[in-house]
């Protein structure tokens, strides 16, 4: 369960702790998205070493491979993947918005064509529960449907009540002794859906709520805007998760406005593309004004990849297209976006958020090609 440890004073920003059956997990806390049962490039010791305490895998990719047989027998996701820590699952709604071409929403669920092979499925509340309950993951995610941001307003009213429709039913399932399940709240940037969404939800009672309706496609000035609508209507005392959120800066806004849980797939995916991040936005190591830089990605940092190696070592690597490359940026890429929420969490602590952040932001410059990268998401 969640304990509110202390707020900042100036903005809705806080600290706190989510307890779980597989340990605590202070908060803000960014999640490495370990979709397939594995963070890309990573492995479970990098992780703890950096700081992970919490990752997230995928239900409905872990349903297609390995399949919910091998995970019963191998004893659940920690035990397969070898990861001690807590797990937070997604139910499969955003593939409701990524799969659009090979899915069929119904008011009972969601009938999908796997994008393996074709192989016809359905998941509805019951399923995606029942997956979650086999997983043994720490917080399961409720079933949700997820419209594009530009979606007309009748189809986000008719999103919003399949939402509400699920969570009640995916709130009735059982569950795994001492799993946690999260509301989620949609509504795109409609004032009066997202309150409806979250205060009904709210009224069902979850262990915790997430912000969903994010990072599909819409600017960053709607995006803050969504969780602006929804933070208000959700309980002090409980959870909140910003789904698929976002850039370091974007983190930190979003902490300021109340969020205390972040996901994001860019630190491995944007690694596999050769570019890394840095406190002052992002770096191509591609490009050849790196060939004979010999310093690391980011001067001060802590990371094994820039204690040992440098930015013209790990260009060689990514042209001659050697694997410790990527997985160098991988590293680099997830301790900073750690780095960042713990630095974050001290200086809540001390009271010195608000400097912290308005320092932080202003020196970031956001990339325009990291928009259409988070655009390409996974399926």
């Amino acid at each position: 369960m969640f304990e509110l440890i202390q707020t900042d004073g100036h903005s809705p920003a806080r600290l706190g702790r989510l307890t779980t059956a597989h340990g605590a997990v202070e908060t803000p806390m960014y999640m490495p998205v370990g979709t397939q049962a594995s963070v890309k490039a990573l492995d479970p010791r990098e992780l703890r070493e950096m700081g992970a305490r919490i990752i997230l895998g995928n239900t409905y990719h872990l349903f297609i491979r390995p399949g919910m047989e091998i995970l019963q027998k191998a004893g659940g996701l920690h035990a397969f993947m070898n990861w001690q820590g807590p797990i937070l699952t997604d139910s499969g709604g955003y593939q409701v918005f990524s799969l659009a071409k090979i899915r069929k929403v119904k008011m009972d669920g969601v009938e999908f064509r796997s994008h393996l092979d074709g192989t016809a499925f359905f998941l509805g509340p019951k399923e995606v529960m029942e997956i979650q309950r086999t997983l043994g993951s720490d917080i399961a995610m409720v079933l949700d449907e997820c419209p594009p941001h530009d979606a007309p307003r009748d189809a986000l009213h008719l999103a919003v009540e399949r939402t509400i429709r699920w969570a009640r039913q995916c709130r009735d399932q059982a569950r795994t002794p001492g799993q946690l399940v999260f509301g989620i709240v949609q509504g795109a940037c409609d004032p009066a859906l997202r309150e409806r969404c979250a205060r009904v939800l709210v009224e069902l009672g979850f262990d915790g709520y997430a912000i969903g309706g994010v990072s599909v496609g819409e600017p960053q000035a709607e995006m803050m805007r969504a969780v602006e609508l929804t933070v208000p209507h959700l309980p002090e005392q409980q959870a909140r998760y910003a789904m698929g959120l976002g850039t370091p800066a974007q983190m930190v806004e979003l902490v300021a406005r109340g969020v205390d849980l972040f996901d994001c797939v860019l630190p491995t995916r944007v690694a596999r593309n050769g570019t890394a991040f840095t406190r002052h936005g992002t770096v191509n190591i591609k490009a050849g004004f790196n060939k004979a830089d010999f310093r690391p990605i980011e001067d001060g940092c802590t990371c094994f990849a820039c204690r040992h190696f440098t930015r013209a070592y790990l260009r060689h690597l990514l042209n001659v297209e050697e694997i410790l490359g990527l997985r160098m940026l991988s590293v680099h890429n997830c301790h900073l976006y750690l780095q960042v929420m713990a630095e974050t969490r001290a200086h809540l602590a001390a009271g010195t958020f608000g400097a912290f952040r308005k320092d932080f932001v202003s020196r970031y410059r956001p990339s325009r090609n990291l928009r259409v990268q988070a655009l390409a998401a996974e399926a």
